[in-house]
């Protein structure tokens, strides 16, 4: 039994050194032994390479604006372990933890036991989610974002109202396949028999892999561009503003908070699934609940400003498709800046294919790095970059320190990498 906070913290991130392990036998075997909570909850599921934390973003404040309680689960956490488990944006307290690691700690040291072996830290973390929201605090939906893949990820052990599927890119390679399709044939495990899936995939190779999965299992496929499109996007000062049409609805004019195109595709994921439930499952989601739902939508550490004197900005872009992304939305938004960028990232990334178009847009490329098990260190990082003005600092702080008081107004800081580090930086920042 653990008695406070930080026992249960350092007990689940024990766990670690189990690594990952694909498969569901383990969580089918815990499930049972809890009575299968998952199979009291209404859920929505989302996977993809980027955007599934966005996406539940959106989802989540337009359900919450039409009224309805809704749990979410995601990953990593950027201030806090417990916002992985959140209740309306809100993580679970403390001791509500405590009391889940209690009920599964137990189960985990008899499952170690079996040739099955022990839980991951993510089986953990998963099978307290479903305890919670399947026994302790059962909400009106739970917005459910798998960890890796889909097909063996822990969390696919739901049959949910729907499946949304964000987007591939290349992540994750090692585990999921070094092709395109092979990436989307994990992402399309969480389709379910005669549930509908959402998504947003645009390369045909990709997406023909999903629709042959959703047809297999007669699950109806809506996919961005055929079914539900995007129009009038323009930029605008704080954010974009852009047009959706659904199979069933137009909704001129929607704006959001958060930068980029990708945003938007984001959001217009959300708007479908909120259509969906409206018109299969009788929420009741009006127009009104739609837009300022996706108005009053944030997620931190995603392209977020932090300061505007100096102009910094801190954007968890960890793999080839974030920094594609970054990089559109600085050349949209802040063309005429000169982008000064402080980067660190993980060393099982494909770094030169992310530092690269990075130093493409920089006036100046710094690189550093932090505490994590699989952080690469700046001269790693140094040595793959081929820009004139590129230098390592050991001390990330110091560089923040120095920009904070020698800066010019055409000056734009961006850090970015790992989001493990973002969430370092934010922590300093904020405080």
């Amino acid at each position: 039994m653990v008695r406070t906070y930080n026992e249960a913290i350092d007990w689940i991130h024990s766990r670690l050194k189990l690594g990952i392990k694909p498969g569901l036998k383990r969580m089918e075997w815990m499930m049972d032994k809890l009575g299968n909570p998952e199979r009291r909850m209404k859920a929505i599921h989302v996977a993809g390479t980027n955007g599934k934390g966005s996406t539940v973003c959106y989802l989540r404040h337009i359900l919450q604006e039409a009224g309805y309680s809704v749990g979410t689960f995601t990953s990593p956490y950027v201030e806090q372990f417990n916002e992985r488990i959140s209740v309306n944006g809100q993580p679970i307290s403390d001791e509500e933890l405590v009391q889940l690691v209690d009920v599964i700690k137990p189960l985990a040291e008899q499952l170690e036991k079996t040739e099955l072996g022990g839980p991951t830290e993510f089986e953990v973390i998963t099978a307290m989610m479903f305890y919670y929201f399947g026994r302790l605090n059962v909400q009106d939906i739970v917005i459910i974002e798998a960890g890796l893949g889909g097909r063996f990820d822990s969390t696919n052990v739901i049959y949910p109202l729907l499946s949304v599927i964000t987007n591939i890119g290349y992540d994750h390679m090692n585990i999921l396949g070094e092709t395109l399709e092979a990436i989307a044939f994990e992402k399309a495990g969480i389709i379910k028999a005669g549930v509908p899936v959402i998504t947003a995939v645009e390369q045909p190779e990709a997406l023909r892999v999903i629709e042959e999965k959703a047809s297999a299992v007669k699950a109806k496929a809506y996919v961005l561009g055929n079914d539900f499109t995007i129009t009038a996007h323009s930029p605008t000062e704080t954010g974009e503003q852009f047009t959706v049409e659904t199979l069933f609805v137009k909704y001129p004019s929607l704006t959001t908070t958060m930068f980029g195109a990708h945003q938007v595709k984001n959001a217009s994921l959300a708007v479908m699934a909120a259509d969906y439930l409206r018109t299969y499952y009788s929420f009741i989601i009006e127009e009104e609940h739609i837009r300022s739902g996706i108005e009053k939508a944030k997620w931190i550490g995603r392209f977020e400003k932090l300061s505007d004197e100096p102009l910094l900005i801190i954007d968890g872009a960890h793999n080839e498709a974030g920094i594609k992304s970054l990089i559109e939305t600085v050349q949209t938004h802040y063309a005429d800046k000169n982008v000064h960028i402080l980067f660190a990232a993980l060393s099982d990334k494909p770094l030169d294919k992310m530092i690269q178009p990075l130093a493409d847009i920089a006036k100046t490329m710094t690189f550093t790095s932090f505490d994590f098990p699989r952080a690469a260190t700046a001269k790693q990082l140094e040595a793959l970059c081929q820009h004139p003005n590129k230098t390592c600092r050991e001390d990330w702080r110091e560089w923040i320190e120095e920009k904070r008081t020698s800066f010019k107004n055409d000056d734009l800081f961006l850090i970015t990498g790992s989001l493990y580090f973002i969430s370092e930086v934010r922590k300093f920042l904020k405080n």
